[in-house]
């Protein structure tokens, strides 16, 4: 089958190298001015978006929007394996081999003859052989935790790691007590010019608030997301509950929004099917 014939090929065990030979397409002279102008550094904002464009779809719990999403996803992975191809760096075989050779080596309970049976057991083992392949090199502790990870993500996964070794809270009280005492110390830095102070001891207790996260087993970027969408929902809910008193978002004063929110938090999913008398808001 030629690259023409590939491009419109349908059978369903030859859909990657379709995509495939598109992206080559894509990149070949007389093929697209964008496509074939990227690097691996100019695309690289794209991988970040569609990440968290794939887990918005994977939280929103539809299915269709996740193939989409997960297929954006993979349009990534073969668009930089075809700039890497194009350089002699490596393909995208090499990308699946090496993560093909990953996951037997470090499945050993499965490839191999380990006992290992248990979760504990498996993540105990998979941290062992990972410490193994890296070798004896003196590097911190916490060198591999992404640096490029979301912020509170990094958070968790620093304090996880340190948990590890037992640099940890023996219980989420302390933790409580940690967060009583950064915000105290937060308080004392709200005199003018003292913006970095502040700074600092705000992420203190961002980082403080991670930590009880973490013991309560909470996912902080989800638990986060969630009081995005429904300070989102009660918002929406409060500018329908406006709008339906005869009131403008943009003309209506504090105290008239305030009105609007409380009962947009009283009436919660159903608040946009309330109205309100113009004079108690």
């Amino acid at each position: 089958m030629n690259d023409e014939e590939m491009m419109h090929c349908k059978q369903p065990e030859r859909q990657i190298e379709r995509l495939r030979a598109i992206m080559h397409r894509l990149r070949a002279p007389g093929g697209c001015p964008w496509d074939a102008e990227q690097t691996h550094e100019s695309i690289l904002n794209n991988m970040l978006e569609e990440a968290y464009e794939c887990v918005d779809a994977i939280r929103s719990g539809d299915e269709t929007h996740m193939r989409e999403e997960l297929g954006d996803m993979l349009l990534q992975v073969v668009f930089h394996s075809e700039i890497a191809q194009e350089r002699g760096a490596f393909t995208l075989e090499d990308i699946a081999q090496a993560i093909a050779d990953k996951l037997v080596h470090r499945h050993p309970h499965v490839y191999g003859d380990s006992s290992v049976q248990d979760t504990e057991g498996v993540l105990a083992q998979w941290d062992a052989i990972k410490r193994a392949e890296k070798g004896n090199q003196l590097r911190p502790y916490l060198h591999n935790v992404g640096v490029g990870l979301p912020a509170l993500m990094r958070a968790a996964k620093l304090q996880k790691k340190a948990a590890k070794v037992g640099f940890d809270w023996p219980d989420e009280a302390g933790v409580i007590e940690k967060i009583r005492e950064e915000i105290e110390e937060l308080t004392q830095e709200t005199a003018p010019g003292a913006e970095q102070q502040f700074a600092d001891e705000l992420g203190d207790v961002f980082f403080s608030l991670v930590n009880l996260a973490r013991h309560r087993g909470l996912d902080p970027e989800i638990v986060v997301a969630q009081a995005n969408a429904k300070f989102e929902q009660r918002f929406g809910q409060m500018e329908q509950t406006l709008r339906d008193s005869g009131l403008r978002l943009e003309e209506s004063t504090a105290e008239q929004m305030e009105a609007a929110w409380q009962v947009a938090k009283l009436a919660r999913v159903d608040a946009s099917t309330l109205k309100i008398p113009i004079s108690e808001i």
